[in-house]
């Protein structure tokens, strides 16, 4: 009996075993030897050439008539390389890429018409042109449609860019792609891992999340990646988790009373129809031609009304307003500005009595009081 006990004691751990190197085996399947490229297609590939003639076409506006016009010999020449016709029509309008009998790449015919969708989202030829190469693909993003409010979205698109181009700058330093905003439309132009994020930030700005946040996030994810020992672990703890602000609302008591109506069995009255104020009034039994008199007696009445209330609001531009009596404010007499009367008189007296320094008339006789003198001169 023991002989079973211990095969099954053994059979949950070789399970396991089992498991963790089938998941080692899958991880190391996934993951892309560095440095490894995607061997090109050669005419080897494709001998007898394409079956049927391919062909896409393109509108651009007319702001770039004059640039693709100039550029146009070098298009035509990047798309020779790989057996693909180009042709512009200025009077349509639009640019169209087909196939040749030469063409032995079917996938060609695809990066013709990004190539030509590129420039007419004015990204430059330099640019566009390296969407012709194996590892390179693009990403028109629509953002028009994202944002009701014209200014709203002007705003958000504005802040994509950054001061001065910086921020746009950033992001493509980060994902290695190419980005221009042009109207509508943000045009990315690079490898699929870059692309992936640069639509991933384009939009959550456009739904006013900050570029900054998921810019500091890609900075993050490029030093792990740098790391060969974080490089195939879980990387949610490193990465910052950038919670929206709940603006808090308007306080409110806990408890609410609510004054409910008292309850009445009866429904409400039913409210008067036309008809019913017509004949309390009197005015249903009347004539059709009393009525309109009565019509236009209403109607002339609340144009009088009108008139008279127009005519007194431009009369007031004419009325002159009232002025002011004009009257000098008298300043408070204040202790400094007062003039003491009695010390003068007494200055008065003194030089009276000395006679400017010459000997008193009678020197026997004593000086009279001022109280005196005043009842005599009375």
């Amino acid at each position: 009996m023991a002989a079973p006990t211990e095969s099954t004691s053994e059979t949950p751990t070789n399970k396991k075993q089992k498991k963790s190197k089938n998941t080692a085996d899958e991880t190391e399947l996934l993951m892309v030897p560095d440095g490894w490229k995607e061997p090109k297609f050669t005419r080897e590939d494709n001998p007898k050439g394409l079956l049927e003639e391919s062909s896409f076409a393109t509108l651009f506006p007319k702001y770039r008539e004059a640039y693709l016009k100039e550029c146009w010999p070098l298009v035509q020449k990047a798309l020779g390389d790989v057996f693909i016709n180009a042709t512009l029509d200025l009077i349509e309008g639009s640019m169209t890429v087909h196939t040749t009998k030469k063409t032995f790449d079917p996938y060609a015919i695809l990066r013709a018409r990004d190539l030509i969708k590129l420039l007419a989202r004015s990204v430059p030829f330099e640019q566009a042109v390296r969407i012709l190469e194996d590892d390179m693909a693009c990403d028109i993003i629509k953002i028009g449609t994202l944002v009701r409010n014209r200014e709203r979205f002007v705003k958000r698109r504005q802040r994509l860019i950054g001061p001065k181009g910086s921020t746009l700058k950033a992001l493509e330093l980060l994902t290695n792609c190419y980005v221009m905003v042009q109207g509508n439309t943000v045009s990315a132009l690079g490898p699929f891992n870059g692309l992936k994020e640069v639509r991933k930030v384009v939009l959550e700005t456009m739904k006013n999340i900050h570029p900054i946040y998921n810019i500091k996030t890609l900075m993050i994810k490029r030093e792990l990646a740098s790391d060969p020992d974080l490089r195939t672990q879980n990387w949610e703890r490193f990465l910052p988790n950038f919670r929206h602000k709940s603006l808090s609302k308007r306080k409110q008591p806990k408890k609410k009373t609510v004054k409910k109506k008292e309850y009445t069995p009866f429904p409400p009255p039913q409210p008067e129809s036309k008809i019913d104020q017509q004949l309390a009034t009197g005015e249903f039994f009347l004539l059709e031609s009393e009525k309109r008199r009565k019509k236009m007696t209403e109607i002339k009445v609340k144009q009088a009304e009108a008139l008279s209330k127009r005519q007194e609001q431009r009369q007031k531009d004419f009325i002159p307003p009232k002025e002011k009596p004009a009257v000098k404010k008298t300043k408070p007499a204040t202790t400094e500005n007062k003039i003491d009367i009695q010390a003068i008189k007494d200055k008065v007296k003194k030089a009276k009595s000395k006679k400017l320094g010459a000997p008193p008339v009678n020197p026997e006789t004593p000086p009279v009081k001022d109280g005196k003198r005043k009842k005599l001169k009375r």
